[in-house]
Parts: structure tokens; sequence; C-alpha cells
């Protein structure tokens, strides 16, 4: 059974490009490859592909782990009904946790070891398309920051890692929002991360999410102090506010306490995990997750 450069791809997580380079200058290809026909995998290329990136995961050079890959004994990886690869087959001792996630979340972590940048935002792009910003949050983003973190606890290294997939993750949500020019709710929804709080990653997927169902939403961004927050609301009147919070010592309630009183009604929102154990004040609702949190803002300035 064999595979095409796209199916080799999405299962190394790299992009199809990177694919074609190390057959040009390694030749590292297909072995039954002949011109004028399709580029098809078997399994024994596909098992040296793997030792190579798995060599370059280890810091070798491009040259060494193509030496490595073609001097190695291999060994063919199961294929199973209708073409697929066996997933569940070792990719060495330094990966990421990720046997429970789907194919696509594996994906973008084989790729994020790789620092490939452009196999991630490719990956992530296709998830958009076709299960949405939300879903590729909770399935695929969510599941490999997480396994990125856990390496990290264990071995203190991946710090570079979770950046990359950060500033992928930025990229591709930020391609995936469409600009609201006629948004449906007259005031708008303001979007901002507790005093201190950095992590404002979700907030790009809740206001994708937002400006898709015709919601506009401003961005204020991460860590904006208590008087500037009250200082927006003042200058914006909003119909809703949205407070994120990743971890428990940013979950202030004294910031929502303090959020001026406006005219109309405003609509205080406390997010994100570190408000979990924390003291959520009268005045704010707590959302779990950004599918729920999109719901009940959309029903409160709609």
């Amino acid at each position: 059974m064999t595979l095409s450069v796209a199916a080799v791809a999405r299962r190394l997580g790299v992009a199809p490009a990177t694919l074609r380079t190390w057959d040009r200058r390694y030749g590292l290809g297909p072995s039954d490859h002949t011109t004028g026909r399709h580029r098809k995998y078997a399994p024994l290329d596909v098992a040296r592909l793997e030792l190579m990136q798995r060599a370059l995961l280890r810091g070798a050079s491009s040259a060494e782990a193509a030496k490595y890959a073609l001097s190695s004994p291999v060994r063919a990886p199961l294929v199973l009904a209708g073409g697929e690869l066996d997933r569940g087959a070792s990719t060495g001792g330094r990966g990421l946790k990720l046997q429970e996630a789907n194919r696509r979340a594996r994906g973008v972590g084989r790729a994020a070891l790789a620092m490939d940048a452009a196999a991630v935002q490719s990956l992530l792009a296709d998830a958009i398309e076709a299960d949405g910003v939300v879903a590729t949050w909770d399935d695929v983003v969510r599941p490999v920051m997480a396994a990125i973190a856990a390496r990290w606890e264990h071995s203190g290294s991946g710090v570079e890692v979770s950046h990359l997939v950060e500033q992928c993750v930025l990229a591709e949500v930020i391609r995936a929002t469409p600009v609201v020019t006629r948004p449906r709710n007259h005031r708008p929804v303001l979007l901002a991360c507790m005093p201190d709080e950095r992590h404002n990653l979700p907030l790009y997927p809740l206001a994708a999410e937002l400006a898709r169902r015709g919601v506009g939403a401003r961005q204020l961004g991460a860590a904006l102090p208590a008087d500037a927050l009250a200082s927006a609301v003042r200058r914006t009147a909003p119909a809703a506010v949205v407070l994120w919070a990743q971890l428990p010592r940013y979950a202030d309630p004294g910031v929502v306490s303090a959020l001026p009183r406006t005219r109309q009604l405003l609509r205080v929102f406390a997010g994100g995990p570190g408000w979990e154990r924390g003291v959520v004040p009268q005045q704010a609702e707590r959302i779990n997750n950004l599918a729920a949190a999109a719901d009940a803002i959309e029903r409160a300035v709609c």
C-alpha cells in the first residue's frame, strides 16, 4: 500500500514542500517514483522519513539526519485498510503525549516539535475550514498546548515550541476572522485580559466566532490596566465586557466591582480557568468555554 505526498505530509506534520526538498537534496523520496506518475510513498519510504524527523528533533542537521535515515535499518509501519498508516506507531520518546487527541492535533504536535511553522499553519487552516474556529481551538489547539506544557513541566524544554504554536494560531485565527461591517449589536463588546494577565490568545477565537455570528467586538489586548479598562467602558458604553483570567492570581473580583456604572445595562462576563476557583462578583457571569461564551454574549447583546 502506497501513500500520496499529501498523506505522508499529514502523518509527519510537515509541509508537502518539505518532503519534496528532502527528496531532491537527500534522496529520501518515493522508491517507486517514475517520470510522469504521481509520487507514491511505500511503507519503508515513510519509515525512513520518520527516522529523519526523529534525528532532526534530537538536534541533528538536515544532512546528518538524512544520512542517519538512509543508513539505518528500518521496519515498515503497519498499514491499515484504506491506506492509512498506523498512527499509534512510535514517534520517539521526546514527542508530545497526544495519543488521545484527534488526527489533526497529532499532526500539529509533530509539526510543532519539528519547528515547521508552515506545516502548523497549514494544518490549522485545514481544521478551521473543516470544523470552525471554536472546534479547532477545543479539539486541536488546547490539546497541543496542554501537551507542550506537560512536556515543559517534565523536562524543562519546549518554550520555543509553545511560542511558535501560539504565533501560528494567532495568524490563522485572525485570517479566519471576518470583518463585521454591519454588526447586529448596536453597542460593542469589549474583550480584555485582567490586569497583569498576558495570556490573551483565547480571546482571538472568541472574537472570530462572534464575528462569524455578526457580533462586533473590540480587542483590548493583554494585561489591560484597571484604569484603562474603566476608561474604555466610559468611552464606548459597551453592551458587554469579557474579562479573561488564565491564572487564579489574576482573577481579581475587585476589578469587576470597580467598573464604572453606565446608563445602559452592562453585562460582564468572567472567562478563563483563572476564575474557576475564585470568587466571581454577583454582577458578573462566569463563562466556561468559548462556545458557551459566544452563545451567552450573543444573547446578551443582540
